[in-house]
């Protein structure tokens, strides 16, 4: 009699054990809404830049939808390098983002050392929107069409390692930018060899296309965007796969004839790689709304960018990867290196 007391007595204990352990587990607090305070979007490159301008719209329209507030910081330097640095250190909650464009997929072809991994570290979360570049010249340049700029800058006869006289000089927007790489490319699939005078920014470079201090510019489309209405620049081809809203009369490169030419600058929102999937798919589905409102796409097209086809949208990881592959392949070929 005494041991079957003391066996109740021990599923007595055992039981007020379970059920001190199901209320604990009944009482975990749920995972919180996203965002649960401030959010910092990190900006890699300096402030009125087109990066800039996307992440303070964005920022705008989520404090808006959201009642919190979305603070752009600005983290320029070593092509993106830094801001992205600082994100990819910062605690994976949704409450620091970076906001970078494709840069950050050229960075790791030629950057010896990042000090971070991109294919590790963050993970892509939405592609908020295109820039194409385009490659354009003064109103009064000799070049009427882009075969022909080609075409001065072969070599001859094949295969000569000069750069022939008559060769080309190009602006780009500085060393390793996606307008810099664009043009690489362009020369490898052409054998041309136009001649490359980086700048820090587009801005400083178009100033020296309108001049004729450079036959060439291959910048973002936006910042060409007003030179060209007011016919003092002319387009010759955007380097998107397809025609830009922008500039729809404009042909790409790849429909003047060089098969599979394509390079479409994205700019997206990225987060730390620990960020839990809860939290992704909250910013995801918040930056969508923001995206298919009529009046914000109307914003961004007239700012210059193309927007990205909401069901492309959630697949920026994808994106990400496949650029971080071709263009580390294309940096190879074509030699280009920071360091």
């Amino acid at each position: 009699m005494r041991q079957l007391g003391v066996v109740v007595a021990a599923a007595v204990v055992v039981a007020a054990a379970a059920g001190v352990a199901r209320s604990n587990h009944s009482a975990e607090p749920a995972p919180r809404a996203w965002p649960h305070g401030p959010v910092t979007l990190v900006v890699t490159f300096p402030p009125g830049g087109g990066t800039d301008t996307l992440a303070r719209r964005l920022a705008d329209r989520l404090h808006h939808k959201l009642g919190h507030a979305f603070v752009v910081e600005n983290r320029a330097g070593a092509s993106g390098n830094i801001g992205a640095q600082s994100v990819a250190r910062a605690k994976a909650d949704g409450h620091t983002l970076l906001v970078a464009n494709s840069s950050y997929a050229i960075n790791p072809a030629v950057f010896t050392e990042l000090g971070f991994d991109p294919a590790r570290d963050l993970t892509g979360v939405v592609n908020v929107a295109y820039v194409p570049s385009v490659i354009v010249t003064a109103k009064d340049s000799s070049w009427a069409d882009l075969l022909s700029a080609i075409d001065a800058g072969r070599s001859s006869p094949p295969g000569a390692l000069t750069v022939p006289e008559t060769a080309p000089s190009y602006a780009s927007c500085g060393n390793g930018t996606p307008q810099h790489l664009a043009a690489g490319m362009l020369n490898q699939s052409t054998g041309s060899s136009w001649l490359h005078v980086p700048y820090r920014g587009c801005g400083p470079a178009l100033i020296d296309v309108l001049a004729g201090t450079v036959e060439l510019g291959v910048v973002t489309a936006s910042s060409a965007l007003p030179h060209i209405q007011a016919g003092t620049l002319r387009a010759l081809a955007v380097t998107s796969a397809q025609r830009s809203a922008l500039l729809p009369e404009t042909p790409t490169v790849a429909e003047l004839g060089v098969t599979g030419y394509e390079l479409n600058q994205w700019h997206g929102l990225l987060a730390p790689a620990e960020t839990p999937e809860t939290v992704l798919a909250q910013i995801r589905q918040a930056a969508a709304q923001v995206l298919a409102d009529a009046d914000m796409q109307q914003e961004l097209i007239g700012l210059g960018y193309d927007l990205v086809p909401e069901e492309a949208a959630g697949e920026f990881q994808e994106v990400i990867q496949q650029d971080l592959g071709r263009f580390a392949d294309a940096a190879k070929s074509i030699g280009l290196t920071m360091n």
